[in-house]
Formats: C-alpha cells, sequence, structure tokens
C-alpha cells in the first residue's frame, strides 16, 4: 500500500521597500544575509554554502531550532536564478516533508515590491496536518512577519541613510 500524499500549503507575503531593485537584489543574492531576516531565537546559523553570491546549483547548509532544545540540519539548493526578478530555493534535507519557496522582486514607484511564495508539505501524514494546525502555520506567519519587519528596518535604514546623516 503506497502512503497517502501529503497536504500542500501556501504561505505569501509581499511588501514594497523604499529601495531601488538593483540594491534590493545584491541585499538577497547575497545569502548570508539570511541572518538577518531570521527571528533570533531560533539561533539560525549558516553552516556552508553562503560564501558567494547566489547561482543556481548553490547548496547552503543551515541548522535552525524549530522548537526549543531541537535543532535541525537544512540543506537547501538555489534551483532558479533570474537576475533583479526572481530566484527559488528547495529543501534537499531538513524539516518539511516538501519546500519551495519563490522570491520575486519588481521595481514600483515607491520602490521595489519584494514577494515570497512559500509551498510546503510536512512529514508523518495526521500527526503533520495537526502540528500544522497547532504550531507550524502559525510559527511560518511569525518568521515572514519578522522578515517582512527587519527587510523594511533594512532598507529604511539604507534609503534615509543621507538623512541621518545630516542630523
Amino acid at each position: 500500500m503506497s502512503e497517502p500524499m501529503p497536504k500542500i500549503y501556501r504561505l505569501s507575503r509581499a511588501q514594497v521597500v523604499p529601495a531601488d531593485l538593483e540594491s534590493v537584489w545584491e541585499f538577497f543574492a547575497t545569502p548570508r544575509n539570511l541572518n538577518r531576516l531570521t527571528p533570533p531565537e531560533m539561533h539560525f546559523t549558516i553552516l556552508s554554502g553562503a560564501d558567494e553570491p547566489m547561482y543556481p546549483g548553490q547548496l547552503i547548509e543551515y541548522r535552525v531550532q524549530i522548537v526549543p532544545g531541537i535543532v535541525v540540519h537544512w540543506l537547501t539548493e538555489i534551483v532558479h536564478v533570474e537576475p533583479k526578478r526572481l530566484f527559488i530555493d528547495e529543501q534537499r534535507f531538513g524539516p518539511y516533508a516538501f519546500w519551495y519557496h519563490e522570491h520575486r522582486f519588481a521595481p514600483t514607484p515607491e520602490g521595489t515590491r519584494v514577494e515570497d511564495h512559500v509551498t510546503y508539505a510536512l512529514p508523518f501524514g495526521p500527526l503533520g496536518k495537526l502540528a500544522h494546525a497547532l504550531w507550524v502555520r502559525r510559527q511560518l506567519e511569525y518568521i515572514f512577519d519578522f522578515r517582512r519587519r527587519a527587510i523594511a528596518e533594512i532598507f529604511s535604514r539604507h534609503s534615509n541613510a543621507h538623512d541621518t546623516e545630516m542630523r
């Protein structure tokens, strides 16, 4: 008997940051900046693969605390890159049964629109569905809300650097 297909979940976020596309892309195309976009209590650590700008086929290995006392290794691959437009990472090893994260960028009159679209599934069948309902969904929303605030702060300082120097 084959195992049933896991339930697929989706999470999307979008924001406009007050910075030009070139600056925004440069920040996101630098894998080590992911540390700045992850809540500190997750003790996110890049173990390997983040020493150079992003490219297709790049493998990045992390260690992250998913709940207090439980640390997991996570390996993602950058599978697609269209400079200044989008990149996609997929989990190769980690806590999800499936993880596909699309990052999109587009210039706007106000700056740059940044979008995240995550498609994911959890392991463990009915237990995974229960974990999603009780905790995983809220945890991912918290992480992406943190990310949104961090991006706004980083690029607010970036765009206001000249004003700050004049005070």
